[in-house]
């Protein structure tokens, strides 16, 4: 079994991520400094990345090979445009506000960064077992489709991050709302973004996967589980609705905007409710926080109101 492990890489960037962000995980814990905390998760993909690929390099032709750099390259990519944006928003914005309650209890400190071990482990076993694989197969087209999810997933994810950090720092958007570009069309347009490239990712693997390999299907289920139920979205609709749930355009907002899958307001506002709760993630969570008065807001005023949307 240990061989089995040790030749897909699984015990290699285990043992890579757990010392990885243990060493942040000291930072954090002795020096009182998380502001590396999202650049320490994304740099430990791209390590895994490159790490694997160059291990399992083979130096004479191998048509595959180059498909594996391709995958490798799409995370390094993905990582170095997320981290250096999430580290210079920090270092701009201050204090990391999760860690709020955190900092003095090293319990809650040592959970935190035993789960992002967990998560980059898991988000990245697709690669890991594609460049970890001696199978050879032609250019498919599972290849193609899974780098086009992938190229849209990012620049949306991307396009979100810019818009919305670019709102905040007006200061007459202070306290808002964002509803400008891609934020008309989805609450939260950049978690999109993620979920779509890591299925692009997933999608391009498969032409090397075979039996137990399929497994890796693992990593964007669990990101998606992530976003959509734990860390992700819930948090964020939970604070949005404490800080504007009696503001009748922010429930106006949220009636006629997508939580996920980018759609015009018209169309999903007009969408009944068994069908946005069964296909478009629209779950009865994401709304159980709103303030019960004052529910008999105006819809009519939506025209009116959506240039000023507040935003958490």
């Amino acid at each position: 079994m240990g061989t089995v492990i040790d030749s897909h890489f699984l015990a290699l960037t285990a043992l890579v991520t757990v010392g990885y962000q243990f060493i942040f995980f000291l930072i954090t814990a002795l020096l009182k400094f998380d502001k590396v905390t999202d650049f320490a998760g994304s740099t430990n993909f791209i390590i895994l990345a490159v790490l694997t690929v160059v291990l399992k390099g083979t130096w004479h032709f191998r048509q595959y090979y180059f498909f594996q750099v391709v995958l490798s390259l799409l995370v390094v990519i993905w990582g170095l445009r997320l981290g250096l944006f999430l580290l210079m928003r920090i270092l701009q914005w201050g204090e990391d506000r999760r860690f709020d309650e955190m900092r003095g209890n090293f319990g809650k400190l040592a959970m935190f960064w035993t789960f992002q071990a967990v998560w980059v482990w898991t988000v990245s076993l697709p690669v890991t077992i594609v460049n970890a694989s001696d199978r050879n197969p032609s250019i498919q087209a599972q290849d193609i489709i899974g780098w086009i999810m992938w190229s849209i997933g990012i620049i949306i994810e991307a396009t979100a991050d810019q818009q919305k950090l670019n709102f905040k720092n007006f200061p007459e958007n202070r306290g808002k709302w964002c509803s400008v570009g891609v934020w008309k069309y989805s609450r939260h347009p950049n978690y999109f973004g993620e979920i779509l490239l890591w299925w692009g990712i997933f999608v391009a693997s498969t032409p090397v996967l075979k039996g137990a390999d399929w497994l890796v299907i693992l990593g964007p289920l669990f990101l998606t589980l992530l976003l959509l139920f734990v860390s992700g979205i819930p948090l964020l609709e939970v604070s949005a609705d404490k800080k504007f749930g009696n503001v009748a355009g922010y429930r106006v907002y949220k009636s006629t905007t997508s939580p996920l899958i980018p759609l015009p307001p018209v169309v999903y506002g007009n969408l009944p409710s068994w069908f946005k709760k069964a296909f478009l993630f629209e779950f009865p969570m994401y709304n159980r926080n709103l303030p019960q008065e004052g529910q008999n807001w105006n819809r009519t005023s939506f025209g009116q109101t959506s240039s000023g949307l507040k935003m958490h």
